[in-house]
């Protein structure tokens, strides 16, 4: 059984509506969640309708083999998906006509945003999706074609309606064999040159309207060959000026280059706080908001990670991630119905309290507002 869900310390009022109001692409959907919420005279509709909308806004759907299920389809309509991420088992020959009925489903939903429909595009071993970038990301920071990689993998995204890559990875490996090295994930074992490839990387693919999700913050590039977080707990003990000086240091041109997404990841640093990094309110707004000036949208890793053995259900898991300040939840078990139980999980934390209301529309927000700048 896993720890009883822990509340976050709350940030004063003006920092946790910080930004509310300030772009016109939020206003559709917050105008909807008041009027569900009974906000507008004469409507007088219960808060769960709401709090399902609002949490519907911040989840991530996967599904197994080539065919959506109707309930996907079901909650895309409803306004109660975010996205969906796709895996190698979803991929074949007609993964555009796929992501079509996506869309088309999505037509339906009273949000009015387009998806965020992922997948992981890294380069080299790790692609869904045959073609760029061919090179993984270490031969490509090494041959000095990031640029041409990024941009190759955000045409490549875009051509068959994707428009969201979780990638690239700004880990700094440490010693070759590695964790990330053992697949070439990581650009360079070299910060300052890590966060040159990476930016550059980024800067390219976001040139082509696919947005960039720089992982896994603040790096797993310490972690050893057999130390992988979604099988199993990952502790790294590294000094909080390590942390800060090498693995956060690719994360400053990176968000300079206007990234619009950072995944967290499921190890623990102990030197900044003994959770994981994105069950960590101390990482998430200590860190990442607060030293490095990230302003865009959050992403766990995958909520059915080994590493989170010891914190419950997977709906536990997810409250205690957006408790964190975490914008989205990445559901990647490839079982649509496992999303929806985490929808309802986070509406009925909203309708209990037990999540902050103003600190979780805040992600609602900025959520929004990527999905807004996509196609």
């Amino acid at each position: 059984m896993g720890p009883s869900i822990c509340f976050y310390r709350r940030l004063p009022k003006d920092e946790r509506t910080k930004g509310f109001g300030r772009d016109p692409h939020v206003s559709k959907m917050r105008s909807l969640i008041l009027l569900l919420l009974g906000s507008v005279p004469g409507i007088a509709l219960g808060a769960t309708s709401a709090n399902l909308l609002a949490a519907g806004q911040h989840v991530i759907y996967s599904y197994a083999g080539l065919t959506p299920p109707a309930s996907l389809l079901t909650a895309i309509s409803a306004g109660h998906a975010a996205g969906v991420i796709f895996f190698g088992d979803n991929i074949d020959a007609n993964i555009s006509s796929v992501v079509a009925s996506l869309k088309k489903a999505n037509e339906a939903s009273p949000s009015g945003l387009p998806l965020l429909l992922m997948t992981d595009q890294e380069g080299g071993q790790v692609r869904r999706l045959s073609g760029e970038p061919v090179q993984s990301a270490k031969a490509m920071c090494a041959s000095n074609t990031t640029a041409a990689e990024g941009t190759g993998a955000g045409e490549n995204l875009a051509s068959v309606g994707m428009n969201v890559n979780l990638a690239p990875v700004l880990d700094v490996y440490r010693v070759p064999g590695d964790f990330d090295d053992q697949f070439q994930r990581s650009f360079s074992n070299d910060a300052t040159r890590a966060s040159q490839c990476g930016a550059s990387f980024i800067a390219a693919q976001q040139a082509t309207g696919v947005a960039s999700t720089a992982k896994h913050f603040p790096g797993l590039g310490a972690a050893a060959a057999n130390e992988n977080t979604d099988l199993e707990p990952v502790t790294l003990n590294l000094t909080a000026s390590d942390i800060q000086s090498v693995d956060e240091l690719p994360y400053y041109p990176a968000i300079a280059a206007g990234v619009p997404l950072v995944m967290l990841s499921w190890a623990v640093y102990p030197a900044i706080d003994s959770v994981p990094s994105g069950l960590s309110f101390q990482m998430v707004f200590g860190e990442l908001r607060g030293r490095l000036g990230f302003e865009g949208v959050t992403i766990t890793d995958a909520i059915g990670a080994g590493a989170l053995s010891a914190y419950g259900t997977n709906e536990n898991r997810a409250i205690l991630a957006s408790a964190a300040g975490v914008d989205l939840i990445l559901v990647a078990g490839g079982d649509a119905p496992q999303g929806a139980n985490i929808v309802e999980a986070l509406a009925t934390a909203l309708d209990n309290g037990d999540l902050d209301s103003l600190l979780f529309r805040s992600g609602t927000d900025r959520i929004a507002k990527l999905r807004a700048s996509l196609s």
